[in-house]
C-alpha cells in the first residue's frame, strides 16, 4: 500500500497542532492554572514545554518519519533483530482507542452546548442533567463518530488535511475575538492580573509537578499520535523546528483560553477551579448574564467544537492508519470498521453516568475517569519514556546517531550533540517521576 502524503508543510503543522490542541487546552489548562497559583503556574508550564515537550515531540516525529509506518509497525522497521520494542506499538494503538472512548463523548457534550446556544435554548442548560441523559449522550456520540470517520474516508489531502486547515484557522480567529471581548468586561482586570502577573511565592514542588504534567499531556505525546503525521511528511524540514511550530500553536491556544476564561470569571464572580463546570456551567452562566450572550455563547462553543474535533480527527486518523496497515483495507472500509469499534467502546462513557455505573476511584468517578486514568496517567508517560529510551539507546535501541540523522534532515532547527544528556537522562527521568507521582494520586475503591 503506497504511503499517503500531506500536500503542504502548513497542513502538517496545523494537523499536528490540531492533535495537540483540544479540550485540555481550554478546559484543563485554565482549571489547573486557577488551582496552582495563576501566572506562577503559567511560567513553570512554559518552561516545562521547552524542557520536556520539545524533546519528546521531536523524538516521536523522527520515529514516524524514519519508519514511514503507523505506531503498530513503527518499531518493527527500526528495531534490531530479536528486540521487543514493538510491544509498545500495540500499547500505543490501544491508547488511541482508550482516548477516543471518552474524548468523543466530551466532544458530543460540546456540540450539544453549541447547538443549544445556536437555537437559543440555553437558559436552562445543566451539566449534570446533560451527562445523566442516556439518549442525548449516545445520540451526540453517534454524530461525532459519523462526522469523524466520514471525513477520514476521503484521501488524506482532500479529507483530513483540507478540513483541518479551515478548522484551525477559524479556531484561532474565534479565540482572538473572544479574548478581546472578555477583556472588555467590567471587573476583568483582576482576572488578567491573576493570570499574567506571577507571584513567585506560589511556586511550590506541587505546582512544578502539576505544570510538568499539564505540559506533557497537552501535547498528546506517547501513543503515536504525532508519529503518524511524521510518517506523512518528507525530509525538506528538520523535525525540531517543526516541533517548535506545533508547540507554539498549542501554547497560543492554551494561553488565549485563559485570556477568555479568567477575565470572564473575575467579572461575574465565578470560581476558576470548577473542573468540567468551568467550561460548561460556568461559561454558560457568563453568557446568560451578558448582552448578546446567545451570540457570544454560540461563538465560544463553536470554537470549542473546532478544538475538540481537531483532536478527534487526528487521533482517529492514527487508529485508521494502524488498522489499514494490519488489514490492508482501503480508507472507506477501514473507516467503517474503526468507527464501529470506537462507538462501541465509547458507549461505556456515554452511559457511565446513567446506566453503566462504575466508580473505580473516589465517590462520583465514572468510566470517563477510568479511561482518562488509563491514557493520561499510564499510557502517555510510559509511551514517552519508551520512545525516548529507544531513540537514545545505542546498544538496545535505535541509537542516538540514527535519531539525530533523521531529526536533522532538511532545513531548520537542528538537534545538537550537547542536547544528548537532555534526551538521554532529563526527559526519561522526569517522565518516570511524573508517572509514579500520578499513580500515587489515585486510590481504587
Amino acid at each position: 500500500m503506497e504511503r499517503e502524503r500531506l500536500g503542504s508543510r502548513l497542513g502538517f503543522i496545523l494537523i499536528s497542532a490540531g492533535c495537540a490542541i483540544g479540550c485540555g487546552n481550554v478546559w484543563k489548562f485554565p482549571w489547573m492554572t486557577g488551582q496552582n497559583g495563576g501566572a506562577a503556574f503559567v511560567l513553570v508550564y512554559i518552561i516545562c514545554l521547552i524542557l520536556l515537550g520539545l524533546p519528546a515531540m521531536t523524538v516521536e516525529f523522527a520515529l514516524g518519519r524514519a519508519s514511514q509506518a503507523s505506531p503498530i509497525k513503527m518499531y518493527q522497521k527500526l528495531e534490531k533483530p530479536g528486540q521487543k520494542w514493538h510491544i509498545h506499538g500495540a500499547l500505543a494503538f490501544f491508547g488511541n482507542f482508550a482516548l477516543m472512548a471518552f474524548y468523543t463523548v466530551v466532544t458530543g457534550w460540546i456540540v450539544y452546548y453549541f447547538i443549544s446556544f445556536l437555537r437559543g435554548e440555553y437558559a436552562d442548560l445543566g451539566f449534570v442533567d446533560m451527562i445523566t441523559n442516556p439518549g442525548l449522550n449516545v445520540g451526540y456520540l453517534f454524530v461525532v463518530v459519523i462526522i469523524a470517520f466520514v471525513l477520514l474516508s476521503f484521501n488524506l489531502q482532500s479529507g483530513l488535511e483540507r478540513v483541518t486547515k479551515y478548522m484551525m484557522v477559524a479556531l484561532l480567529i474565534l479565540m482572538i475575538v473572544l479574548a478581546v471581548r472578555s477583556a472588555t468586561f467590567s471587573g476583568a482586570g483582576e482576572g488578567l492580573k491573576f493570570y499574567l502577573v506571577p507571584d513567585f511565592s506560589k511556586i511550590t514542588f506541587g505546582v512544578v509537578v502539576a505544570a510538568m504534567n499539564q505540559a506533557f499531556f497537552t501535547l498528546s505525546l506517547g501513543i503515536g499520535s504525532m508519529a503518524i503525521f511524521g510518517s506523512y511528511i518528507g525530509k525538506e524540514r528538520s523535525l525540531m523546528g517543526e516541533s517548535v511550530n506545533v508547540i507554539i500553536l498549542d501554547t497560543f491556544v492554551a494561553i488565549t483560553a485563559g485570556l477568555i476564561i479568567f477575565p470572564a470569571c473575575s467579572a461575574f464572580g465565578l470560581e476558576v477551579d470548577a473542573g468540567p463546570g468551568l467550561l460548561f456551567n460556568t461559561m454558560a452562566t457568563v453568557f446568560n448574564n451578558m448582552p448578546g450572550g446567545r451570540i457570544w455563547g454560540t461563538v465560544f462553543f463553536l470554537f470549542m467544537t473546532f478544538a475538540a474535533f481537531s483532536t478527534v480527527l487526528a487521533v482517529c486518523e492514527n487508529i485508521l492508519a494502524c488498522v489499514r496497515e494490519v488489514t490492508g483495507l482501503d480508507r472507506k472500509k477501514g473507516s467503517l470498521l474503526c468507527g464501529i469499534v470506537v462507538f462501541v467502546s465509547a458507549i461505556t462513557t456515554a452511559l457511565g453516568y446513567s446506566v453503566f455505573h462504575f466508580q473505580p476511584f473516589a465517590e462520583g468517578s465514572a468510566w470517563l475517569d477510568f479511561w482518562d486514568f488509563i491514557v493520561s496517567n499510564n499510557l502517555l508517560p510510559i509511551g514517552a519514556f519508551v520512545m525516548t529510551l529507544f531513540c537514545v539507546s545505542d546498544k538496545f535501541g535505535w541509537g542516538w546517531d540514527n535519531f539525530v540523522r533523521e531529526a536533522n534532515a532538511g532545513e531548520g532547527m537542528k538537534v545538537k550533540n550537547w542536547m544528548k544528556p537532555i534526551f538521554k537522562y532529563v526527559v526519561p527521568i522526569i517522565v518516570l517521576a511524573l508517572y509514579i507521582i500520578g499513580l500515587k494520586g489515585f486510590q481504587w475503591r
